[in-house]
């Protein structure tokens, strides 16, 4: 992956603002969040198989989103974009030594419930390499987090203003970040495949809490039945199942129960954005534009806009400090 990434504790004065509390009666969304209490539920990682119990839980201020693996003795992975460590079918967090077992798959879907819901800081438990797929949306996420509740923090919430277009390209597949045209983040995404039941798609969407629920949050992961065979003999995609992706095969939608809306696969992939852009650690103020982007050239585009520091300016402190391997207190 390209690009020479800056953590929390290399941000220099000249992109960094002073934090400012809000005023009280300032609005809802100026405030880092949490969650109100803890919750938990078991599902299957998509690309093991495995049976996967996941815990949310409530952190402090400016923790960031924390994940915990419970089975490896509580050590951490703080969800930033520079602990990326593959991207080729999901966005995946860890440790960058190929014989280290301290990573976590399939993050993405996740964040970006988390996003949606507005919540800064929180532990992530998981007992095992990957987050539950779940019907392969954001939406039971989404449940999860309304189920705990979400509290007020005392605390500014950081935000991440884009100064001037930054873009990465791979062919004719391209993601950018803009200066922003309106408050907070849009996102204007097209697909384009050769299959006749997906074709040209073009979906955009300013995003807020009210946005992700009604036009992104239920729409699926999708895949072709021709890559399915070759997923399988590279020991992926052993959870996956008509009950958590779309199976297009040419022409046809495999699933008994067809499409929730039609264009479900590219908003789908505007929540995979949501979620890579999270990793920055900050709500993101700009405009993302991409064409065929994926989890690759989404976490290429976050490299190269921290490595240029006339490219954006954080308003407030970065989340995500801790330190990947440490075992949780």
């Amino acid at each position: 992956m390209d690009g020479m990434s800056i953590g929390p504790r290399e941000l220099s004065d000249s992109c960094v603002t002073e934090t400012v509390m809000p005023r009280p009666d300032a609005p809802d969304a100026m405030w880092q969040h949490t969650l109100r209490r803890p919750i938990s539920s078991i599902g299957t990682g998509l690309h093991t198989g495995r049976r996967i119990a996941l815990s949310l839980a409530p952190a402090p201020v400016d923790t960031g989103i924390i994940f915990r693996r419970t089975d490896l003795d509580g050590r951490i992975i703080p969800a930033v974009y520079d602990h990326v460590v593959d991207t080729r079918l999901s966005t995946v967090i860890g440790d960058a030594a190929p014989s280290s077992p301290l990573r976590v798959a399939t993050i993405e879907h996740l964040m970006s419930a988390l996003c949606g819901c507005g919540i800064d800081n929180a532990y992530i438990d998981l007992d095992g390499p990957e987050v539950p797929v779940f019907d392969g949306s954001a939406s039971e996420f989404m449940f999860l987090l309304d189920c705990a509740g979400r509290e007020r923090q005392a605390a500014a919430r950081p935000t991440l203003e884009i100064l001037r277009t930054v873009r990465v390209e791979d062919g004719d597949a391209f993601a950018e970040l803009s200066p922003p045209t309106t408050d907070g983040l849009t996102i204007s995404m097209s697909i384009e495949f050769a299959a006749p039941a997906i074709g040209r798609q073009i979906f955009s969407a300013r995003v807020c809490a009210s946005s992700f629920r009604r036009d992104l949050e239920n729409c699926r992961t999708f895949t072709l039945r021709h890559e399915i065979d070759a997923l399988h003999a590279a020991g992926l995609a052993r959870g996956g199942s008509l009950e958590n992706a779309i199976v297009v095969d040419g022409d046809r939608i495999l699933n008994p129960t067809g499409l929730r809306r039609p264009d479900e696969f590219v908003r789908h992939k505007v929540v995979d954005v949501i979620g890579d852009l999270y990793l920055s650690g900050a709500m993101i103020h700009g405009d993302f534009h991409g064409h065929k982007s994926g989890h690759t050239l989404n976490n290429r585009l976050l490299r190269a806009l921290m490595a240029d520091t006339t490219a954006w300016r954080l308003h407030g402190a970065p989340l995500h400090k801790g330190q990947i391997g440490r075992v949780a207190a």
